[in-house]
């Protein structure tokens, strides 16, 4: 029991058109459903209704993240642990907040982010036959990543934001960044036993920095950065590699500016085994292994 997963990301967008166009065209995930304000997208190998939720709103920003429970019975579970650490819960029957979504505990993180965990979440298949698939469909447009991977979030006490996804919902710390006085610079955590499902780096409460699709490897993120150049998207940071969490990647913004990054490598882990830790002064070298620095730029967020 317990949660599996990320299983969505909620995202908000002044222009539903153009953002559904660049995740649709550019990005190549595939539409699933649509409601007034939203849009339902998902990755091609995912089997669950959506992954991704466009959101009409005035402004661009982070809506909320969802977590995929593996049974029912993990939803009341949770339930008793946020509450009895002080968190105000809200249940939503199946179906509730909009078609396929599932029946999900919401709640607000200590971090100031807006969660939920949700089960039952509607099955439509991946876009393979279920007797002898081929590797990948064929005829997909765009980047095409197999499925969501990660999100990466600012929080003003990494400490003690930490504390609550490791105590309250069983997250791992996988890797951390400590200051020169000690305190948690950045931390990377996991449910799924890769290498991070969820970051925090020290920044505003409730800030998105960036979340990821996975992509199967090295010439996969070379092949998006062509597509992505071809299409004039802006790209903020050349394929290179992390130091933390030994993965490779590329960072770019979607036309309303939420930083998108794709991923691939890493490493698997155990719940018990120990942190890396990164010291203050290699902060620079765990992000980005190559360059050894990180400038300024790429701190910012979106709250």
């Amino acid at each position: 029991m317990g949660l599996l997963r990320m299983s969505h990301i909620e995202i908000m967008v002044p222009d539903l058109e153009l953002a559904a166009a660049y995740y649709t065209e550019v990005m190549g995930l595939f539409e699933t459903g649509r409601a007034t304000d939203r849009v339902f997208l998902k990755c091609w190998d995912e089997q669950q209704h959506h992954s991704v939720i466009l959101t009409f709103s005035p402004s661009y920003g982070l809506g909320h993240i969802g977590w995929k429970a593996e049974h029912i019975d993990d939803l009341d579970y949770y339930q008793a642990r946020l509450e009895s650490a002080g968190v105000t819960t809200k249940r939503l029957a199946q179906d509730e907040w909009a078609p396929g979504h599932g029946e999900s505990l919401r709640f607000e993180a200590p971090t100031g982010h807006q969660m939920e965990i949700v089960y039952g979440m509607q099955q439509v298949g991946n876009l393979l036959p279920l007797t002898n698939p081929p590797p990948r469909p064929l005829n997909m447009v765009g980047v095409a990543p197999p499925r969501i991977d990660h999100v990466f979030l600012t929080a003003e006490d990494v400490n003690a934001g930490t504390d609550f996804y490791s105590n309250v919902l069983d997250f791992h710390l996988t890797e951390q960044v400590l200051g020169d006085d000690g305190f948690q610079i950045a931390t990377w955590m996991e449910i799924s036993h890769s290498s991070h499902d969820l970051a925090l780096v020290t920044g505003p409460d409730g800030g998105l920095h960036h979340f990821a699709f996975w992509v199967d490897d090295w010439t996969d993120i070379r092949n998006a950065a062509d597509i992505l150049a071809y299409h004039g998207v802006r790209i903020e940071t050349n394929p290179t590699r992390h130091g933390a969490t030994r993965g490779n990647c590329m960072y770019f913004f979607d036309p309303a500016g939420h930083r998108n990054e794709v991923f691939t490598g890493g490493y698997w882990v155990d719940p018990d085994e120990p942190p890396v830790i990164w010291t203050e002064g290699e902060m620079g070298r765990a992000l980005f292994y190559y360059d050894g620095v990180v400038n300024q730029r790429f701190l910012t967020v979106h709250s």
